[in-house]
């Protein structure tokens, strides 16, 4: 298959997939027990005019299909509906809130790539008492759920030594790291300890390949049979995990960003969740779907580019 047929072939199925995903997410709540308007109107109480206004803002007097096709539509223009809470455009609240969000699942990314990596590559490489630390390490990490991580970074270098601020968002590129650096830290924790031990395993499979033995034979430095012959062929196994690695970023920055009070759309989901806050709700759960394909995508895109034997279609490493 060729690569712009693949490329095709997984946008299409990435749009049948987010057709799907719109319509359980829109259906969520008419799922919920209860008449829907009580949710719209999150408890209080309204006179027959102010309930049969709500009806007709969301066409709860018309058939489920014909309800959905009119989110639907809105939603292709990039009108998410208003926001019970806020009582502004959702698309507003999110053009606020959702910079902050991949500014944090980014900087914690780039921490769980490069400590990941390093961690996993200096066990497989060093063995012995390096390996049984980085091994005693990771199991902490991935023992230690990210929200228990944010309360002991928070606890530890925000409160006690002052060095980064223990709540909110910063204000301009440079403040906005700084704040974030405890959160992000806190979101990568997890991840390192799993990285770590997927690269850790797939270097030390590629160190007993033949290949390997066949290049130190041939004299070959072993800098370059650890860069060129382990570790690229090792990326492969490393980067088919980058899906479930960004969708628990994703997940797990409603807890962190509550925790720092971050003010992204992570927290912004929980709070419209305890107040039923619907359209965002459901707007939020969307763009969480796409972002979570977006980078499946990306990957299997890569692969193919990463590990030549591995071909267009096709995940995991060949034997």
């Amino acid at each position: 298959m060729s690569f712009a047929g693949f490329a095709a072939r997984r946008l299409l199925e990435m749009a049948v997939t987010l057709f799907a995903a719109s319509f359980v997410v829109f259906g969520a709540l008419y799922l919920a027990p209860g008449d829907p308007a009580s949710f719209l109107l999150a408890g209080r109480s309204a006179s027959p005019e102010a309930l049969a206004a709500v009806k007709a803002q969301y066409h709860l007097d018309d058939p489920f299909l014909v309800r959905y096709g009119h989110w639907l539509g809105d939603v292709l223009q990039g009108d998410f509906g208003r926001s019970l809470t806020y009582r502004t455009d959702v698309s507003r609240l999110l053009a606020d809130r959702l910079p902050t969000t991949l500014l944090l699942v980014a900087m914690a990314l780039l921490v769980v790539a490069v400590v990941g990596l390093f961690l996993g590559r200096l066990a497989a490489v060093r063995g012995g008492a390096t390996d049984s630390a980085v091994l005693v390490a990771t199991t902490f990490a991935v023992g230690t759920p990210s929200f228990v991580a944010a309360v002991l970074l928070q606890g530890l270098f925000a409160v006690r030594l002052g060095w980064f601020p223990s709540s909110g968002a910063g204000e301009g590129f440079a403040d906005k790291v700084w704040h974030l650096t405890l959160p992000a830290i806190a979101l990568a924790l997890y991840l390192i300890g799993m990285l770590a031990r997927v690269t850790r395993s797939a270097m030390l499979e590629a160190l007993d390949s033949e290949h390997v033995t066949v290049a130190r034979s041939r004299g070959v430095p072993e800098r370059q049979v650890i860069r060129r012959h382990v570790f690229r062929n090792s990326l492969g196994t490393v980067l088919t995990t980058g899906g479930l690695v960004v969708s628990t970023l994703l997940v797990c920055t409603v807890l962190v960003e509550t925790a720092f009070s971050v003010g992204g759309i992570g927290q912004l989901l929980e709070l419209s969740t305890s107040t039923k806050d619907f359209p965002t709700v459901q707007a939020i759960s969307l763009i969480i779907v796409a972002l979570f394909m977006t980078v499946n995508l990306i990957v299997d895109l890569l692969l193919p580019l990463v590990d030549p034997r591995i071909t267009l279609g096709t995940r995991g490493a060949a034997a």
